[in-house]
């Protein structure tokens, strides 16, 4: 897994993205609810393990792929491993970005929110999650120091 630097900024930028945050938050849902053996915290940062039925791995490869597009600062690997997806995923060595992956730990439990709980979630943790293509300003944007 290709963690990046430290120095990559924390920028979470939908506004391009092919799916609204409801869609995507429904997709994490259906995936979780359906195909999530369990999760654990490993060195670099934290593992999903997904029952390996058809089209799993696939799905998880697309959605990190979206994710990544977004958050660059994200990082994941996914393999199969016998019946199991592993799904990887660690951040840059930041603050902030490691608020996120803890989020992102928590998702199997929190997916069922609308965008706009998870948002007051993030804004308490000193993030913005906006959506709105085309204004700068509808961006999580957090530059390590």
């Amino acid at each position: 897994m290709d963690i990046p630097p430290a120095s990559t900024p924390i920028v979470c930028d939908m506004t391009t993205a092919p799916d609204t945050p409801q869609q995507r938050l429904d997709e994490y849902r259906h995936l979780f609810g359906r195909y999530l053996l369990g999760r654990e915290k490993t060195a670099e940062g934290i593992r999903f393990r997904l029952r390996a039925e058809p089209g799993v791995e696939e799905q998880v490869r697309d959605l990190a792929a979206r994710e990544k597009a977004c958050c660059a600062f994200f990082a994941f690997g996914i393999r199969l491993d016998g019946e199991q997806v592993l799904w990887d995923c660690a951040v840059s060595d930041n603050d902030a970005a490691r608020a996120l992956l803890e989020e992102y730990y928590q998702l199997p439990d929190t997916a069922d929110q609308n965008p706009e709980e998870m948002e007051k979630r993030l804004a308490a943790k000193g993030l913005h999650f906006h959506t709105e293509p085309g204004s700068d300003v509808h961006r999580i944007v957090h530059d390590p120091v």
